[in-house]
């Protein structure tokens, strides 16, 4: 009789924090090693810090963006991991041209990372729902569909709202041809476009960062580390390798439990709860899918 690995907690200083198994595997030091992946908003923030794990893990990285000065430079420093393709994810063709284009070019495509998003031309101080541009409404939800609501403007909270039920659905009707869909839902995270929206004075971007670090520390649940764009690199990462095989139709938070601990009275935060890491294969997803038979 084969007995499963006991498992044992770890032990840090600060006392129990994850559970491990005895005579594990260490994962690949190359854990995309021969995948093509294309990161759509690539060139600078969560993109940026994907596109960098990603080819340092073997993967060769298409990088799709409309910062054609930063994601050609990027690419030049990455070469030959690494090309730039200029791409608006709110264009169909665009989009289009872009999985045709390396398809053609690598003969195959393996991780599709859609990270590319907007928050709107509505700033903070015009957040209010009875004021709000329809048309921007569109813009924001065309380009954050075709890809951290909650404290953002009612377009922004809403696409991302939207990513989960997407996400989900996708997955119960791919799953059939082996394909896995998840998404991620990151706490604040000091990029250029959160520091944009959020911007209050003339400071240096580093102390742009600095600020907008120590107000998200200040929200934390978790409290002593700070979350970066490399953490939910690293999550994208794990879903995108095969050390995640048995994972589809999952929302994988990475807010150091923050939507669990808050009881928020308000809609944009919907999705607050415990945290369940389903590794089902998309099995209770896709048992509340109707008429994709």
């Amino acid at each position: 009789m084969t007995m499963p690995n006991q498992v044992k907690p770890e032990k840090t200083l600060q006392g129990i924090h994850v559970l491990g198994r005895e005579n594990s595997i260490p994962p690949s030091p190359k854990r995309l090693e021969g995948k093509i992946a294309i990161v759509t908003g690539g060139a600078r923030g969560i993109g940026e810090a994907t596109v960098l794990l990603f080819v340092q893990h073997g993967a060769k990285v298409v990088i799709a963006d409309v910062e054609d000065a930063l994601g050609n430079a990027l690419a030049d420093s990455l070469a030959p991991s690494a090309t730039y393709f200029h791409c608006d994810v709110s264009s169909e063709e665009h989009v289009e041209n872009l999985i045709q284009s390396t398809i053609s070019h690598y003969g195959q495509l393996d991780i599709l990372f859609n990270n590319a998003g907007v928050l709107g031309n509505q700033s903070r101080a015009h957040k209010s729902i009875v004021d709000f541009d329809i048309d921007e409404f569109d813009r924001v939800m065309r380009v954050n569909l075709e890809l951290m609501g909650g404290l953002g403007p009612h377009a922004y909270t809403a696409s991302k709202h939207a990513i989960v039920g997407l996400t989900k659905n996708t997955a119960c009707e791919l799953g059939r041809f082996g394909i896995r869909v998840n998404c991620i839902s990151p706490f604040g995270v000091a990029t250029p476009m959160l520091i944009n929206a959020w911007r209050t004075g003339d400071e240096e971007e580093e102390q742009e960062v600095e600020k907008m670090e120590d107000f998200v520390r200040g929200l934390a649940n978790l409290k002593g580390p700070t979350l970066r764009a490399k953490d939910i690199a690293e999550a994208a990462l794990y879903l995108a390798s095969d050390e995640s095989k048995y994972v589809s139709g999952h929302n994988l938070v990475v807010d150091g439990g923050f939507t669990a601990s808050k009881n928020l009275p308000s809609d944009e935060f919907k999705y607050v709860s415990a945290h369940n890491l389903v590794v089902d294969g998309g099995f209770t997803t896709s048992s509340n899918c109707v008429g994709l038979e």
